[in-house]
């Protein structure tokens, strides 16, 4: 049988452009080397992550509830069952992805898809027999893999030294762990087992954490980590990470010179980013040309050089985010049904799922002086919002840029208690080309944690009320 489109990967890029292709009337199927569909964001990544940052804060709270009237005995760590609620909500995820695929009518094909020419992917299953599958499209969405540090060889064993896979699943809370990578993931992780009791010390190159954030955001949010007892070493290039008795080394070296550090842990977690995962496709035989950072090369409406080739998500250009592979599978689900898919890169949120969140949206204080851009900046802390109060949950900003000119807001940062829901609603007003005193006119309701932000457009364009 051909199809119209077949999709190597199911994960959210893969299983949402698979999902609006057949929504548009065309025939689909998918290549999945996984047992499960998904790909690394709901197996071993985005949701495993969340239900154990979920469930390490209650552990946390219920700790903490004194202050509120509330007097209960010390909270006692389960940890096997906390790992039961991790494997139920990846569970529970995956099985959706499969009913989607179901009531969508895609067939899914379990095997390591490679590409064998235009129109055609020769799928291997586990016991090694081949089937080709003809298509008039062929989608690349294999995501990416972890990407170790850079000149170092390290042996990951996912028992001591750690990836991200192997951190979601310890079977005890190390004593001490050393976070290789101050980025989303290794501080989420890191905060994780922070918060059920381990002392943690995060190794970053560069001098601040979270890279290209803003970097108000940044030295403001690692202020709130410290507190809550994650120690840094930043500006430090990592040399070599192994294994030493029951645990393992890190050593470094200041990035601007001074004498090597080697500290010992009980568990060393690699998080130093992720690379794109393109083994076994068969591109190079096809004819399909990777950038020097190893990305399938797209245009823009993410066709590769070879005719009926296309590719999304990890594996191309761009942000490595499931929100963003998600958009991009709607898009070229629509091109490839003859409508106009399109992305727009400029309004693509970030979140770090700690506690408190940090979200982002649009350009940064940084790029905006780079670019050369007149802007003006609105602010409003939780310190003076009156739900944030009653919640002690007063840690952080809200941060509003706009054109100096135009008003039309640039770019949007939140530190606080649910800034991921809250950024969204900078990212529509963004959208549609709002200014700041679009959303410091817009009626908020009291009292929400939201005021906040509608507090920093107004102090964008004029001033705020309550500070």
């Amino acid at each position: 049988m051909a199809y119209d489109v077949v999709i190597i990967g199911t994960g959210p890029g893969g299983y949402v452009a698979a999902i609006k292709a057949a929504q548009l009337g065309l025939k689909v199927a998918v290549v999945e080397k996984r047992a499960t569909y998904g790909g690394t964001c709901l197996n071993i990544g985005c949701i495993p992550s969340k239900a154990l940052l979920h469930a390490s804060e209650m552990f946390h709270a219920a700790g903490h509830l004194d202050s509120l009237g509330i007097e209960v005995e010390a909270p006692r760590l389960n940890l096997p069952k906390m790992m039961e609620h991790k494997d139920a909500t990846v569970k529970s995820n995956v099985e959706g992805v499969a009913f989607l695929f179901k009531k969508n009518k895609i067939d899914a094909i379990q095997g390591t898809g490679r590409i064998a020419g235009a129109g055609k992917v020769v799928v291997t299953n586990e016991a090694g027999e081949e089937q080709t599958i003809e298509t008039k499209n062929i989608v690349i969405a294999t995501g990416s893999d972890v990407a170790g540090i850079p000149g170092v060889p390290v042996e990951i064993d996912e028992t001591v030294i750690v990836s991200s896979t192997g951190g979601i699943a310890l079977e005890k809370v190390p004593g001490t762990m050393v976070v290789v990578g101050g980025g989303v993931i290794g501080l989420e992780l890191g905060s994780v087992w922070a918060r059920l009791g381990a002392q943690v010390t995060v190794v970053e190159y560069l001098d601040t954490i979270l890279g290209g954030m803003d970097g108000e955001v940044s030295k403001q949010f690692q202020r709130i980590l410290a507190k809550q007892g994650i120690a840094f070493n930043l500006g430090a290039k990592v040399t070599g990470v192994a294994r030493e008795g029951d645990g393992a080394t890190v050593t470094f070296e200041p990035v601007k010179g001074g004498e090597p550090q080697t500290i010992s842990a009980d568990v060393v977690l690699v998080a130093t980013g992720r690379k794109p995962y393109t083994a076994g496709l068969g591109l190079e035989e096809a004819g399909v040309a990777l950038d020097n950072r190893g990305r399938v090369e797209i245009d823009g409406h993410f066709k590769t050089n070879v005719e009926g080739i296309y590719a999304i998500g990890d594996v191309v250009r761009g942000p490595m985010l499931a929100h963003k592979a998600e958009d991009e599978g709607v898009a070229l689900a629509e091109i490839l049904a003859g409508q106009a898919g399109h992305v727009n890169y400029d309004v693509i949120p970030g979140v770090v799922y700690t506690q408190p969140e940090v979200a982002s949206v649009g350009k940064t204080e940084e790029e905006l002086k780079s670019a050369g851009i007149a802007y003006k900046v609105g602010k409003f802390p939780f310190t003076a919002n009156g739900r944030a109060r009653a919640m002690q949950a007063i840690d952080g900003f809200v941060k509003i840029l706009a054109d100096k000119e135009t008003d039309r807001v640039l770019g949007g940062h939140i530190i606080g208690f649910g800034a991921g829901e809250m950024i969204h609603e900078i990212a529509v007003l963004m959208e549609f080309g709002g200014s700041s005193e679009d959303l410091g006119r817009t009626c908020h309701a009291h009292p929400t944690m939201s005021e906040a932000v509608k507090e920093a457009a107004l102090a964008t364009f004029f001033k705020p009320i309550h500070m």
